[in-house]
């Protein structure tokens, strides 16, 4: 299986997912300190051996690559755009229930850091496709403990 982890740096937290490419398949995703990027690619590497690295190329992007080069293949790729469009890709996932379905879509807001969705839209661009994610919809909250 082809696996790839997708980064949207930042420098008070990161959004991190790990796709299976061949089927577009999200299979984790986190929103973690950048002090914890690395001992979770690291320990998504070890249980999946990854094939490749996209890294938006926006805060720090240069050093993050440089960072990966051993794990597997890295890139560096637009990110442009991709914070505000998380907000829709969000919804899109995770359709607003109860009185939120109320709510003009402009002004619902999801419930947690949008980081890794980021990541994601980033990761679906690159590939071209979009992503199947299944399940309710993670804590995206900012994730210090436990480490991976």
């Amino acid at each position: 299986m082809s696996r790839l982890v997708a980064l949207d740096p930042g420098r008070s937290k990161c959004g991190l997912v790990l796709i299976d490419s061949e089927h577009n398949r999200v299979l984790a995703g986190k929103v973690v300190p950048p002090e914890a990027v690395m001992a979770w690619v690291d320990h998504w590497h070890e249980q999946h051996n990854l094939d490749q690295i996209i890294v938006g190329d926006g805060t720090s992007s240069a050093q993050w690559v440089q960072d990966f080069n051993g794990f597997a293949n890295v890139q560096s790729v637009n990110e442009h755009g991709t914070t505000l469009r998380a907000r829709d890709r969000y919804w899109a996932l995770w359709p607003a229930k109860g009185w939120q379905r109320l709510l003009p879509k402009g002004l619902r807001l999801p419930p947690h850091e949008l980081d890794a969705i980021a990541a994601l839209v980033m990761a679906e661009d690159h590939l071209k496709q979009r992503c199947s994610w299944s399940g309710p919809p993670p804590n995206f909250s900012l994730r210090t403990w436990p480490e991976p």
